[in-house]
């Protein structure tokens, strides 16, 4: 991986954990009510079922397909640490450097 790439990759991975993320905390410290105002809002549920969804066919494709010594496990708990636009780049990375 070029340092050029190597960059890119790493912005996407910082963009991803800070700007989404920090969105979501916001909401979750500042304007969260109860649990019952997501499951009203039919975005938010779609969006929610999305990522589910997303994350498990990805991580079915890298337990058939790795990238490198990293396993599938590793990209479902970065998922759930810091969303998709976060864990993709990142485990590219590791599996790549």
């Amino acid at each position: 991986m070029t340092s050029t790439q190597k960059f890119t990759v790493l912005s996407v991975t910082a963009f991803g954990l800070f700007i989404p993320n920090g969105m979501f905390f916001y909401y979750l410290f500042v304007q969260f009510q109860s649990p019952m105002d997501v499951m009203n809002d039919l975005l938010a549920l779609a969006f929610i079922i999305d990522a589910f969804m997303a994350t498990g066919l990805l991580a079915w494709y890298f337990a058939r397909n790795p990238l490198g010594k990293h396993s599938w496990k590793l990209f479902v708990a970065l998922s759930l640490l810091g969303g998709l636009g976060f864990s993709i780049p990142f485990f590219y990375y590791l599996n790549k450097r």
